[in-house]
């Protein structure tokens, strides 16, 4: 039998996450200087508070509370990034930052398909916005390699 206060925790875990990366996207978006890559960062922030959605709707489906913003830890961290970007400038600085956290998400779910405590049901909702995670992954990490591939 699964432990639904367990499964809500790390699913609202998971929310906090994505959340972040929604906020990742968003701002990676106005950062960028390259009209395309402002697009696919502006669509990949679209697709994953799509994927928080989800979430939020099988924990409020299974009783629970839903995160509804992302995580403390992450406020620390844009305010790191946004100095750094700042200094930095470039559009090649703004994809590694998301490439770097697209590979902090990818195994934060990735842990979690691997609780074996996860209901069946909870294990779909986090594999089905996992397809969001892993794809924006790959993605970035194809992104970011190009341009490391053009110095």
């Amino acid at each position: 039998m699964a432990n639904t206060n367990h499964e809500l925790r790390v699913i609202n875990s998971l929310i906090e996450t994505t959340i972040d990366s929604v906020d990742g996207y968003r701002e990676a978006a106005r950062e960028v200087q390259n009209d395309t890559f402002r697009t696919m960062f502006e669509r990949r922030a679209s697709e994953r508070q799509a994927a928080a959605a989800g979430l939020q709707a099988y924990v409020v489906s299974q009783g629970g509370k839903a995160e509804d913003e992302g995580t403390v830890l992450a406020s620390a961290h844009r305010v790191f990034v946004d100095l750094r970007a700042s200094l930095s400038k470039g559009d090649e600085a703004v994809v590694k930052e998301v490439e770097r956290g697209e590979d902090h998400i990818k195994h934060k779910f990735e842990d979690a398909l691997k609780d074996t405590d996860l209901s069946p049901p909870a294990r779909d909702t986090v594999d089905k916005a996992f397809a969001s995670v892993r794809a924006g992954h790959d993605e970035m990490s194809r992104l970011k390699h190009g341009l490391e591939g053009l110095h």
